[in-house]
């Protein structure tokens, strides 16, 4: 048996272990890289490490640190009231708004990560408490953000558009972007039905400001994140005006200053958002010392851990070829529609561990060989390959699913990494089959 081979059943048997027994799947995958690297791969312990996720275990930290922070002095709370406001009392609209705010700020060039860092807390946040579910939630804002990344500056968009004139193969930036922005559109639309979108959408027509009234009351107090809402009780319905609103004092004032600072600095400077958030944090906890006790504790070190075994794990992989093993191996597959759904399905797989953006960039020039024999178009499988390595961005192992998890309810953490992982391994088989149909099988006609 091969390497290669090994490295890829160890693997599997790291899921079916943490699925069977409770155990931390990171620190399973930490041991299985030191194994696998050390007596299989025959690699330095450092070159074990070197595949340790740094630059994503300062994302995690330093955004759960400053949003710990602003739920503990109220200001995520004053944030989620204005929300309800603005929308007037609809609370089925939230996760729409969340999914075009992110689109909107990815699609001008912002880093996908950057968006659902800022995002996500405020829209988790918001789903705890009015009820509405956080996976729901969580899998609008990446998918969102996922969307927007396809537009021609944006950051997946130019990616991709850059390997195919590179490679000097056709390419159409505007195919590339609706279509990956519907196919987002998409899987947040089923997202939103079979998550409680219809509730939701029921609760508002019946009555939005007696709902929003009647949330106001119980949301602070009752109810898990993931709980379908009661029935408002039959009360006089109260306006959500302005004076019921937590009212902004100075370090309400500050923490949205420094959230301010944070956005700023990440979207339009294109600052490191994990420093960043840790600088504003740190700036936070030093005017307020009394008010940031215990938040260090809030930091999701589990969801840390986890993120960051499996990914140091498949960055070893990456690194002793194991991923281009695979490549290689379809690339020499006699059915170039065989082999186009193979590098389909190998990006989705892959994507839902490692860099989107990595993968992007190695798997398109795979597909060239056979490309270039013209039996499969090269635009169907480039928006293929593009749509299928990204739109797993929902995964709890990928940065952005990590967002969600860290940012989401203490008490539905759990849960929402378990139907993360279930919605994101269902969209890691289903979107390859159906990328493969709608866009590669047409082509090769």
């Amino acid at each position: 048996m091969s390497a290669e081979v090994v490295a890829l059943v160890v693997l599997v048997l790291v899921f079916l272990i943490a699925t069977v027994r409770s155990i931390n799947m990171g620190a399973l995958a930490l041991v299985a890289a030191f194994v696998v690297g050390t007596a299989v791969f025959g690699v330095e312990v450092s070159d074990v490490l070197g595949g340790f996720p740094a630059n994503l275990f300062v994302i995690l930290v330093g955004v759960t640190y400053l949003f710990a922070l602003a739920r503990t002095n109220g200001t995520v709370d004053w944030i989620v009231h204005r929300a309800v406001v603005a929308v007037r009392g609809r609370v089925a609209l939230m996760p729409w708004v969340m999914f075009v705010v992110c689109a909107a700020i990815t699609a001008i060039g912002a880093a996908s990560p950057a968006a659902v860092a800022i995002v996500a807390p405020v829209a988790m946040g918001f789903a705890a408490r009015y009820r509405i579910n956080p996976v729901m939630m969580g899998l609008m804002v990446v998918q969102g953000a996922t969307g927007g990344s396809f537009s021609p500056i944006g950051i997946f968009g130019a990616i991709t558009n850059g390997v195919v004139d590179k490679s000097h193969l056709p390419g159409s930036p505007a195919v590339l972007f609706f279509s990956a922005m519907g196919a987002c559109a998409l899987i947040s639309l089923v997202g939103f039905l079979a998550l409680g979108g219809t509730k939701l959408l029921q609760r508002d027509r019946e009555s939005p400001k007696e709902q929003v009234a009647a949330l106001a009351r119980t949301g602070a107090a009752g109810g898990s994140a993931g709980e379908p809402a009661h029935e408002p009780a039959h009360e006089p319905a109260r306006e959500p005006a302005d004076d019921a609103l937590p009212r902004l004092d100075a370090q309400r004032s500050l923490t949205l200053v420094g959230l301010l600072v944070l956005a700023v600095g990440a979207l339009v400077f294109d600052l490191d958002i994990g420093f960043l958030a840790l600088a504003v944090a740190v700036a936070l906890t030093l005017i307020f010392p009394s008010a940031a006790r215990g938040t260090v504790d809030k930091i999701s070190w589990g969801t840390v851990l986890l993120v960051g075994g499996i990914v140091t794990y498949v960055s070893l992989l990456e690194d002793q070829g194991t991923v281009k093993w695979l490549g290689d191996g379809v690339a020499h597959v006699g059915a170039p529609l065989v082999a186009a759904f193979l590098i389909c399905l190998i990006g989705a797989v892959v994507s839902a561990f490692a860099s989107t953006t990595g993968i992007l960039g190695a798997l398109i020039p795979l597909a060239v060989p056979f490309l270039q024999t013209g039996q499969v178009g090269a635009i169907g499988l480039v928006t293929a390959l593009a749509i299928s390595s990204s739109v797993v961005d929902c995964s709890p192992f990928s940065t952005n699913g990590a967002l969600v998890v860290a940012n989401a309810d203490v008490a539905d953490r759990d849960n929402v990494f378990k139907r993360l992982m279930t919605w994101g391994m269902t969209i890691m088989v289903v979107a390859p089959v159906l990328c493969w149909v709608i866009l590669v099988v047409p082509g090769s006609l």
